[in-house]
């Protein structure tokens, strides 16, 4: 069985490191998306994402806070407006942020346990397995 991922802080940025944040906690859903919204927001196939205490999030670089874009009526996406990376994604009255895997470096302990959006992956990439519901033996 695999340890649980750690709830220490953990350090995150844009590639430009303008924007920089910290996040902690315990780390939540960490999963892929592959909805064509997050295929055109990416420029990739799918994105990654894991979620965290929303009061946990400290923007410590000198960029400050991140751009924020809405992108559906009730939900924004954080960026740098110097680089473009695509950092986060936050719904109105949410007590959790989502940060993308990533800005945070794709962290060895927090593999993604299931892939949204299935029915519109790019069929050339192997699907993420759902392991939220079940762990191999």
């Amino acid at each position: 069985m695999n340890a649980l991922p750690s709830t220490a802080p953990r350090s995150g940025g844009c590639l430009c490191q303008r924007i920089q944040f910290t996040v902690s906690g315990p780390p939540d859903y960490p999963n892929t998306c592959s909805c064509p919204h997050c295929q055109e927001l990416s420029g990739g196939p799918m994105m990654a994402w894991v979620s965290f205490p929303l009061n946990s999030a400290k923007w410590t670089g000198d960029g400050g806070e991140p751009a924020w874009h809405y992108t559906w009526p009730d939900s924004r996406r954080g960026f740098c407006p110097r680089c473009g990376s695509q950092l986060c994604a936050l719904d109105d009255g949410a007590t959790s942020i989502a940060v993308t895997l990533s800005a945070l470096g794709n962290p060895t302990d927090l593999v993604p346990v299931n892939q949204s959006y299935r029915d519109t992956a790019v069929p050339w990439l192997p699907q993420v397995p759902d392991t939220r519901h079940h762990r191999p033996a």
